[in-house]
């Protein structure tokens, strides 16, 4: 089965700058910087204040990053911004006055908040970290170009993003061969599929920017019953380009929500937040899904038209979309396709600082992303003293033995916490800040929800499989190493993994390799070893509503507060029977 090479390219002696990334001011603020030609550190603001999406300036990731290269803000070169914030600006003043006056209330919350931050951003960072150097301002869905493409393994490859909107764009197109990505069409705000799911998650009571995952997860229990009715809301051509009826939304009125009275007639009552849900709602959730997928394929195909590639990079918060991606690959000639962890707009932090090292620098691309860990890690001595001074009971293993200690325990269906080396960028729990379980006990899923997770019922869980075994367990066309594919399970395997088996056959697969996570490789080995099965359930180490874990302190808590059997902290072992 194709894969990603996992190491870097060959080094280049001309890989000088230092290169900090950030993106804030919107939802899910970050910070990423390039070292030497590569990223040595990458994390969302969100992970150090513990307020999720949180979109203030990421003065904590910013500071982790400087610390992890073990340089201060003067030895930066340059800053790079995720966006154009005039040009950004034009469409928030065009927006409030088409709406006029009804938009006044809205137009007075955000205007100081633009004043005093978001125009004067070189201003911003000589305020809050005595930085005065050249920033540079890259184009939002560039940025989301360049932070695929550029840490992708392909020399060249077809570039499609998507997204809610950036400055005016919603949706761009390109092609990517070595420094230089050109960017061939532009879809423009209000035109937008990722406005439209987003518009949909909040009629079915769900949050903008949390429930778009939960309403792809809803949709495997519905049958596309309204695609006349999103063919009224959207109309789509057959290369790909698409225009929404505008007489049904609310981008424009700046009220409270993003949909009006005639999407009412269209649909039905909308839900309510935390009411039941009924099979309208599933049909609903299912006839979005399927329209998205079908105009991402037709552009897609279109694309490949066009640049002739075999490679494809996605990128924008619609491609943390795993089903859409899978159709994607399975329903386009493109034969390989690379998703960074962080698709959303924490990844366009990586995408300002990828893109000066590479285009306006001149770098020579050298760095593959084949490992989400880009995060904060803690030293042995320290989680040791922070378990000493909790006062907790624990046992410390060496590898082998610790994995097969922890791998018998999930295999006698106890859930552990799993906290290793440094935390992933990005919304996915990929190995190292992990909630681990046995996806061989068909009511495992539900185990989960009522004793750790307290989440919806309709949600799946997500299967870890080892990367040479999986092609026995899933019809995979490309590895899935950040857990961003959605495949059919296998039918002779499906009674083998009940609790990642989602109603419709898909799982959204995490492939292990085991030179980039070895101690996760080896945990799920020894798992097989015991039950014959190479595959666990990896679901992220968080309560309901909160960020991933970031400390051993937050991770000790979460165990605490829930029914998790184990927690895994290191080389240290807690037990709940043993406290």
């Amino acid at each position: 089965m194709p894969g990603y090479e996992h190491k870097d390219r060959k080094r280049s002696h001309f890989s000088r700058m230092n290169i900090l990334g950030i993106s804030c001011f919107y939802h899910d603020s970050a910070a990423c910087l390039f070292k030497g030609g590569k990223i040595v550190a990458a994390e969302q603001e969100e992970r150090f204040n513990r307020r999720k999406h949180y979109p203030g300036f990421p003065i904590q990731a910013i500071n982790f990053c400087l610390q992890s290269a073990g340089i201060n803000i003067y030895d930066i070169d340059y800053i790079g911004f995720y966006e154009k914030p005039y040009l950004k600006f034009s469409r928030v003043v065009t927006n409030h006055l088409q709406s006029w006056p009804f938009s006044l209330k809205n137009f007075l919350n955000v205007m100081p908040g633009w004043l005093e931050d978001r125009l004067i951003m070189p201003d911003v960072f000589q305020r809050e970290l005595g930085f005065k150097g050249k920033t540079i301002f890259i184009k939002h869905h560039l940025a989301h170009a360049a932070s695929s493409f550029f840490v992708s393994p392909f020399e060249d490859a077809a570039v499609f993003t998507a997204d809610g909107v950036g400055e005016w764009s919603t949706t761009s197109c390109g092609f990517g061969r070595g420094n230089r990505i050109s960017i061939l069409k532009e879809i423009n705000y209000p035109d937008s599929l990722g406005l439209l799911y987003t518009a949909i998650t909040t009629y079915l009571g769900f949050e903008a920017l949390e429930g778009e995952g939960k309403v792809m997860g809803l949709a495997g229990y519905g049958r596309p019953a309204y695609l006349s009715e999103f063919r009224k809301m959207a109309v789509v051509k057959p290369d790909g380009s698409f225009k929404l009826n505008q007489e049904f939304f609310g981008f424009f009125n700046q009220g409270s929500r993003m949909y009006n009275s005639r999407l009412l007639k269209l649909l039905g009552a909308d839900r309510k937040p935390e009411s039941e849900i009924d099979q309208r709602h599933c049909d609903i959730a299912a006839s979005l899904q399927e329209f998205i997928e079908d105009s991402l394929i037709k552009i897609a195909n279109r694309l490949y038209e066009e640049t002739g590639s075999n490679n494809l990079c996605l990128s924008g918060g619609l491609f943390l979309n795993c089903v859409a991606n899978q159709k994607i690959l399975e329903e386009t000639p493109f034969k390989k396709v690379f998703i960074q962890p962080a698709a959303g707009d924490s990844g366009g932090a990586l995408g300002a600082a990828a893109y000066i090292n590479n285009v306006i620098c001149g770098d020579k691309r050298e760095y593959v992303m084949c490992d989400a860990g880009l995060g904060q890690e803690y030293p042995r001595a320290q989680i040791k003293r922070i378990l000493e001074l909790r006062g907790l009971v624990f046992k410390e293993l060496d590898y082998p033995d610790l994995a097969k200690y922890v791998a018998r325990n999930i295999s006698q269906d106890k859930i552990v916490g799993w906290f290793q080396g440094k935390a992933e960028f990005g919304p996915r729990a990929l190995g190292n800040r992990s909630i681990l379980a046995n996806p061989c006990n068909p009511n495992m899923k539900d185990l989960l929800n009522s004793k750790v997770k307290n989440r919806e019922s309709f949600r799946p869980y997500a299967p870890a499989v080892l990367e040479e075994k999986a092609g026995d367990y899933f019809w995979l066309k490309d590895l899935s190493p950040f857990m961003l594919l959605a495949p059919q399970v296998k039918e002779d395997k499906k009674h083998l993994i009940p609790a990642v088996t989602h109603v419709d056959g898909t799982a959204r697969v995490q492939t292990i390799n085991k030179d980039v996570n070895p101690k996760f490789w080896q945990l799920v080995r020894e798992f097989e070893i015991i039950t014959g099965v190479p595959v666990l359930i990896n679901t992220s180490f968080n309560l309901r509503g909160e960020p991933i874990v970031n400390s051993p302190e937050e991770a000790i808590d979460s165990f605490l507060k829930t029914g998790m059997d184990c927690l895994v902290l290191g080389d240290f072992i807690v037990e709940k029977s043993l406290i």
